[in-house]
């Protein structure tokens, strides 16, 4: 199900927004909707690795190299 929402925007960012949809051949909703995706995967990849970083510290996992001996 699909809802409105009403967001403001200062003026710059709805120029490059127009430009955006214009040049992409698309709509506002699609743009502002990708945004919020890769947003929220961020936001959830960050979260992940606050929890997962300090875990694979305390294990003696530093680098990539690390993560590779392990999985070999």
């Amino acid at each position: 199900m699909r809802e409105t929402i009403t967001i403001s925007l200062p003026s710059e960012l709805k120029k490059k927004l127009a430009e955006a949809t214009r040049s992409e051949h698309t709509n506002r909703s699609d743009i502002v909707r990708e945004a919020l995706r890769q947003y929220f995967a961020r936001e959830e990849f960050r979260r992940l690795r606050r929890i997962m970083v300090p875990e694979a510290e305390r294990r003696g996992i530093f680098t990539d190299e690390d993560v590779f001996r392990k999985i070999s």
